[in-house]
Formats: structure tokens, C-alpha cells, sequence
């Protein structure tokens, strides 16, 4: 006689809460063991990216760049970090990313610091384009290492949870930037020395500590069970998805229409983000008349908005995709087109009562934007196709970091202030809002003709 159905049921019950219990387990270890050592890394590798911002307000008249030399310099690192970004993801793939990863973070902290010995334009244009290189592959290398973790219902918030380290690495470094610049003169160093040495030292000592506690994967954590690979295992090799890429080869990958969708979209917001990250300390300086410590605690207040934006909008992201996978592009467009107003703004008016809500503004839908945006490219591909397709889009991207401070350079040099550039700066995004339109479309058609639907996530993550 066959056994009653309410057994079958209790059966396949406890054997879903086993599962679940042990994904919550992995989750979580992954998380806590991960997640804050990358977060730490990516802030250190930002903080040495952008520390220039903080540092023009002396080394421009210290040593008599105009705004174009000092954009061009701003921007010639993702010039080089663009070349180098599919070589050094193929590199972490073959080494694995324990010991790559490192090896980049030791490489960049060292030449952090050495832009201390730059006093002529050649010379800080040599020193950035050596920053990009040695920095290169760092953050899609990241990325392409979550994507071994956390399946691709979590991945919003994985990502958002290292990369919150984006804005608190921007207050960490608009309150140590006023005091450190303070210290001009002391030893017979200026201030912008003085901040090139001290902030370049974290990315080492990290760099260590990512070599000697960073697992290359699940099948190397010490920390996981049998039963915790294996599930991680699983849900990473046995992902729906919505698309079909993932066996393809890193030739084909290249060439897929949405890794150059997405590389044309990265490039356009960078545009936009390192057009005004680099100038912002001296947009907060023109509007309030301050000193360097107070617009430095302002940078920094402002940065703090971030933090919750893109924790919030990454969970909300990640719930979206559970439901419905092409929902997640809601998550990213409204907040493009509020980052395009925020620029507009800034650009109209050099009064604080309205550049500083703008900015905040600003900061808050720029980083609101990143979870849902770096968990699209990681669905696309696996395998050694995945680090190439993920690179290849921030390739695409980074070059924007290249466009924005030059252009702004230039506005200035030609206008004599930010403002014009500010409003125009506004434009690369709505055209950005308008090509993740049209993704949004081409994954609905992808859902309709068969996509299978993501399994739920652990509650707990």
C-alpha cells in the first residue's frame, strides 16, 4: 500500500529545512569571514584613486597645474587600468585570487605612496597611469570572486555589503584628508605629501592579510563544512538564469551584445562619477568659503548618505529579482535619471543651501545604483568566460574615469569655473537610463520564452 501523502509531505518538509538551515550557515560564515576583508581592501584601493581630490586643493598651486593638467593626471590611471583589466582577471583566474589579489594590493600601495616624489606634470602623469596598472583587475576580480560564493539572489547584497566600503572610505578620507593637508611644512613636507604617504601604507598591510587569511574558494575554507561546500557548490553550478551565456567561450563572450550594453553604461555613469568625485572637495570649498578641515567633514557627512542607500536598495533589488528577474533594472534607472537632476543643480547655482542638498542628493542615488548594477554581469557568464566578460565591462566602464575629470579640466580652463560642466555632466546618464531601457526589455522577451525561476534565498543572509 502506498505511503500516505501527509508523510511524503513531512519528508520533503524536513529535507527543504535542512537545506535551507544549512545555506543559512554558509551564507553567513561566507559573509562574515569575506565580506569585511574585501570591503577594507576595495576602501583602501579607492581612497588611493581618489585621494587627489583632497590633495589638489594644494598641490595644484604648490605646483602650478592648471585644471586641464591636473584632469588629465586624474584620468590617465583608468586609461591604464582599463588596458590591464582583462589580462589581470584571466591572471586571477590562473592564480587564483588569494595570492593575485594581493600581489595587486601591495603593487598599488606602494606607488600611492610614491606620489610623494612627483613635482612635475610628466611625472604625475607617469605616477597616476602606474597607479591604474598596478590597481587594475582589483575590483572585477572581487566581483568575479563573490560570484563563487553567493548565488545570484544574494549577490546585490553581497556586493553592496563590500561595497559600502565606496562611501565610508570617501568619510574616512574627507576627515583624515583636512588633517593630514595640515600638516604643511612639518619635516619640510607639504601637506599633500604628507597625505600621499600616510593613506598609500593600509593597501599594503592589507595586502598581507589578504595573502595570508583570503581563501582562494569554497573547496579552501577551512571555516566551511563538507555539507556548506557542497550546498555553495550547488546553488552556484546549478543557478537558473535568464539568460543562456554560460558556456561560452571568452572569445564569444566578448563580443555578447549585453556585455557591451552594459561596458557602454559603465562608461557613461563614470563619466559622470569621476567627473565630479575628483572636483567635489572644490565644489563644497566655492559654495561655503570654508576651511579645508570643515569642507573635508562636509565631503565626508555627505559620503555617510550613501551608506544606507545602497544597503536598502540592494536588499529591495535582490527581492525583485527573486520575483522577477528583469525587475531588477527598476532598481537602477529611476536613480540615474535623480543623479542627472543632482548634477543639473549643482551646475545652476554655486549657492550652499542648494549644492549641498544636491550633493547629497547626488551621492545617495549614485550609490544606491551599484548592488543591483554589479549583480547584472556576474548572471551572464561562468567559469573562465565570466572573469573575462565581467572585466570587459568594467573595462568598458572605467574609461569613463578617464572622460569625466578631463572634460571637466577643460570646461574650467575654458570657461573659468565648473559650473557649465556640471549641467552637461548631467547628460551621459539619461543616456545610460535609456540602453538599461532597452535591456530591461530584451530580459523580459528572455523571461517569457522559458527562463526558469530563482529558487528562494536563505531568510537569514
Amino acid at each position: 500500500m502506498a505511503a500516505p501523502p501527509v508523510i511524503l509531505d513531512k519528508a520533503h518538509d524536513d529535507t527543504d529545512a535542512f537545506d535551507q538551515a544549512i545555506g543559512r550557515s554558509a551564507m553567513r560564515k561566507a559573509t562574515l569571514h569575506l565580506i569585511p576583508l574585501i570591503a577594507l581592501g576595495y576602501g583602501a584601493a579607492y581612497m588611493d584613486r581618489v585621494n587627489i581630490s583632497f590633495a589638489a586643493l594644494q598641490i595644484n598651486r604648490d605646483l602650478h597645474f592648471s585644471a586641464t593638467v591636473y584632469g588629465f593626471g586624474a584620468g590617465l590611471f583608468f586609461l591604464s587600468y582599463a588596458a590591464c583589466e582583462i589580462p589581470s582577471n584571466l591572471l586571477l583566474y590562473r592564480f587564483g585570487a588569494r595570492r593575485w589579489l594581493a600581489r595587486i594590493m601591495v603593487t598599488w600601495g606602494l606607488l600611492a605612496m610614491a606620489m610623494f616624489f612627483v613635482h612635475t606634470p610628466a611625472q604625475f602623469y607617469t605616477m597616476r597611469f602606474l597607479l591604474g596598472m598596478a590597481e587594475a583587475g582589483f575590483f572585477p576580480g572581487v566581483i568575479f570572486y563573490l560570484m563563487q560564493w553567493f548565488p545570484p539572489e544574494l549577490r546585490a547584497r553581497a556586493i553592496s555589503r563590500f561595497y559600502i566600503s565606496l562611501p565610508l572610505s570617501s568619510v574616512f578620507m574627507g576627515m583624515l584628508a583636512g588633517a593630514l593637508l595640515n600638516l604643511n611644512g612639518r619635516l619640510g613636507i607639504s601637506g599633500w605629501q604628507w597625505l600621499f604617504l600616510i593613506e598609500g601604507l593600509p593597501a599594503i598591510v592589507l595586502g598581507i592579510v589578504f595573502f595570508l587569511f583570503l581563501p582562494d574558494d569554497p573547496a579552501h575554507a577551512r571555516w566551511l563544512t563538507e555539507d556548506e561546500r557542497s550546498w555553495i557548490f550547488r546553488r552556484i553550478h546549478q543557478a537558473p538564469s535568464s539568460t543562456a551565456h554560460h558556456t561560452e567561450s571568452i572569445g564569444r563572450a566578448l563580443l555578447n551584445p549585453s556585455v557591451w550594453q552594459l561596458g557602454i553604461f559603465m562608461m557613461l555613469m563614470l563619466t559622470t562619477a569621476y567627473g565630479y568625485v575628483f572636483i567635489m572637495p572644490q565644489i563644497v570649498l566655492r559654495a561655503t568659503h570654508l576651511s579645508i578641515t570643515k569642507v573635508g567633514f562636509i565631503v565626508a557627512g555627505l559620503n555617510l548618505l550613501g551608506v544606507p542607500a545602497m544597503l536598502l536598495n540592494s536588499t529591495y533589488s535582490d527581492r525583485a529579482q527573486a520575483r522577477r528577474p528583469s525587475d531588477r533594472y527598476w532598481h537602477i534607472i529611476p536613480w540615474c535619471i535623480l543623479v542627472a537632476v543632482s548634477l543639473a543643480l549643482c551646475g545652476l547655482s554655486t549657492r550652499p543651501l542648494i549644492v549641498l542638498p544636491a550633493l547629497g542628493l547626488l551621492i545617495i542615488s549614485y550609490n544606491a545604483i551599484q548592488g543591483p548594477l554589479w549583480s547584472l554581469p556576474p548572471s551572464l557568464f561562468r567559469g573562465r568566460s565570466a572573469a573575462a566578460a565581467i572585466a570587459a565591462v568594467n573595462t568598458f566602464g572605467i574609461t569613463g574615469g578617464f572622460i569625466g575629470p578631463y572634460y571637466m579640466g577643460l570646461a574650467k580652463d575654458l570657461t573659468g569655473d565648473y559650473q557649465r560642466g556640471l549641467v552637461t555632466l548631467s547628460l551621459p546618464l539619461l543616456i545610460g537610463a535609456g540602453i538599461l531601457l532597452s535591456m530591461r526589455r530584451h530580459a523580459q522577451l528572455s523571461q517569457s520564452t522559458g527562463a526558469i525561476p530563482v529558487q528562494a534565498a536563505p531568510r537569514s543572509m
